[in-house]
């Protein structure tokens, strides 16, 4: 595992930051450039539909299959800060086995736009979410990220990766600034679902 820097948050808000290798956050932010034909307006809600707003943004999903020099170099780093974010709260440990399960997404942000509104990353009772990743790709003064319930505003700054808890606890809007345009890539880490129900357990399901 890397050495990766830590970013001082404080423990009983559960959530975590290292700093990746800023490299990597100019080949994704050339990666997204390079997509124009792929990218689309940032979306809410459930079901998923376009707000401004809510959000305005463009977004660029990306495959968790997806075998992109600086996605993969991506993929690798997030694995360390997964692995950091474990031994912080080794509980989690406990709950495996899970992983990328809904692929990535660059998002840019406009100066100006924002994700404005309060939200969580628990869209519905079937979500198997258990975990969410977030990095800032560039420097964006007065653009990082507040969390309501920890009363804590993150700042964006370029490599810093955060993870946190999915459910309503966490709720968190984007500070936005008409100065600057913002990058980040993020998604989730779901449970991968095991199929085999014990006989023991078939009565509740």
């Amino acid at each position: 595992m890397s050495e990766l820097k830590e970013h001082n948050l404080p423990f009983n808000s559960f959530i975590g930051g290292w700093y990746i290798d800023p490299k990597i956050c100019d080949d994704l932010i050339t990666l997204f450039k390079s997509q124009k034909e792929h990218q689309k307006p940032g979306v809410v809600g459930s079901p998923y539909n376009v707000d401004l707003t809510k959000k305005d943004s463009i977004d660029l999903g990306i495959d968790e299959n997806f075998t992109g020099e600086s996605f993969v170099k991506y993929t690798k780093q997030l694995k360390d800060v997964i692995s950091l974010y474990e031994n912080k709260y080794p509980e989690l440990k406990g709950i495996k086995p899970f992983g990328m399960v809904e692929g990535a997404i660059i998002q840019y942000y406009s100066p100006g736009g924002g994700y404005f509104s309060e939200h969580h990353e628990r869209s519905c009772l079937q979500n198997n979410r258990c975990l969410v990743w977030m990095t800032y790709l560039n420097d964006v003064p007065e653009g990082g990220t507040h969390f309501k319930y920890q009363n804590l505003t993150t700042p964006a700054k370029k490599g810093l990766t955060l993870i946190w808890p999915p459910d309503f606890t966490h709720t968190h809007s984007g500070q936005t600034t008409k100065l600057h345009e913002k990058y980040i890539i993020t998604g989730w880490m779901g449970y991968i679902v095991n199929k085999y129900i014990p006989e023991e357990a078939k009565q509740w399901v």
